[in-house]
């Protein structure tokens, strides 16, 4: 339904100066043409609970939110929802039109339209998107430090390899020095480096440069997905992001009485981590058969222990939203916590096998050279 309350003209002018002013009107820089980012969608689902709290009509916060955006395609998507609302048509119904908005938006809006608290869950949603690209900037600050000490490390031991290594190499053969083991082997892999680096690095660039178009594979982001998972403290690590999504989200459904089964459903469409959908395809056919929530979540390991406890107790005191509010609180603040640790572990681990690549080249480097002392002495 569209909203039929139009406020004076003088009203909407100091409004409209507020708004501009809101310290939430951020600019994004966008790559691949990506229309409606999480990060945008953190932006309007908050602004437009804003405007509407305000007393805004909601054709008029959308216009509003639209003089805001500084990209074309993402003001003509706005431009297009205004038109379809004018028209009559409700805003849940506009959004499935286009396909930056996902069902998980479609369903939350609707439930907000149909019982009058258009605004709170468009603050819910605002929270949601805020809380994922809070724990995505999380990630790459915890991992952009470790990623330039790692890059420099690499670039260092390559310029051994390339340059210093063969320097050492012509002073042996002209001396007809006996090489050790290990210095053969330095030696063949800087020969390795030298022969095909070129083409490495061509392979590298090319990898990054499809990067866009393989995330387009499902076979791809499955094999990305469970890899990550695997990995060694990064992988609980984002198991644990992806848990405080989860658990955000179905918090948000359940308190605008949304079924769980269907919560289940949406929440797969919204959380693009295979894994994590795998078990709740596992979890909803489960429910389907009569199962409870919690003897579903014991089916599979992605879900752990103090999960399957509190939802077992959510469910004997119909606390449900209550119970994924404190989860999420609780997997957030590990997060958190988390991103800080893998930073501090990984920067002298990084250091550490840096220190030992560098150690091994120049010990193979000199023994021919302590040899090489002895027999001209």
């Amino acid at each position: 339904m569209a909203f039929k309350l139009t406020p004076t003209s003088q009203q909407k002018t100091v409004i409209k100066e507020n708004v501009d002013q809101l310290s939430f009107l951020k600019k994004e820089i966008h790559f691949f043409n990506q229309a409606f980012s999480n990060k945008i969608k953190e932006d309007f689902y908050t602004e437009l609970s804003v405007l509407l709290k305000a007393g805004v009509s909601l054709k008029d916060g959308l216009e509003l939110i639209e003089n805001s955006l500084n990209k074309e395609y993402n003001k003509k998507i706005l431009q297009e929802i205004a038109h379809d609302v004018v028209m009559g048509q409700t805003l849940s119904t506009a959004f499935k039109k286009h396909k930056p908005f996902t069902d998980y938006e479609f369903y939350s809006v609707k439930i907000g339209e149909e019982t009058g608290t258009l605004s709170k869950v468009c603050e819910q949603l605002g929270c949601f998107f805020f809380k994922k690209n809070e724990q995505r900037r999380n990630l790459i600050s915890a991992l952009t430090y470790p990623f330039i000490i790692l890059t420099t490390a690499v670039l260092v031991v390559i310029f051994m390899l390339q340059y210093v290594v063969p320097m050492f190499q012509d002073i042996f053969k002209q001396q007809g020095v006996t090489l050790p083991t290990i210095t053969k082997i330095i030696i063949k892999v800087s020969e390795f480096i030298d022969h095909y680096g070129l083409f490495i690095l061509i392979f590298l660039v090319l990898g990054i440069s499809f990067q866009s178009f393989l995330t387009k594979r499902k076979r791809f982001k499955q094999f990305r997905d469970k890899f990550l998972l695997k990995l060694p403290f990064i992988g609980h690590f984002i198991k644990v992001i992806y848990l405080a999504q989860f658990t955000q989200a179905v918090a948000l459904l359940v308190s605008s009485k949304v079924p769980m089964i269907n919560s289940i459903q949406l929440v797969k469409q919204m959380i693009p981590f295979y894994p994590l959908q795998e078990a709740l395809q596992t979890v909803e056919e489960h429910i389907l058969k009569g199962a409870s929530l919690s003897n579903s979540l014991k089916e599979h390991e992605l879900f752990d222990r103090k999960m399957i406890a509190l939802v077992k107790v959510a469910e004997e005191t119909n606390q449900t939203e209550y119970i994924f509010e404190r989860l999420h609180t609780q997997y957030s603040t590990q997060v958190e916590q988390q991103s800080k640790m893998l930073s501090t572990v990984m920067e002298p681990f990084i250091i550490l096998i840096v220190g030992v690549l560098v150690g091994v080249i120049l010990i193979a480097m000199y023994l021919p050279m302590f040899k090489l002392s002895s027999v001209i002495g």
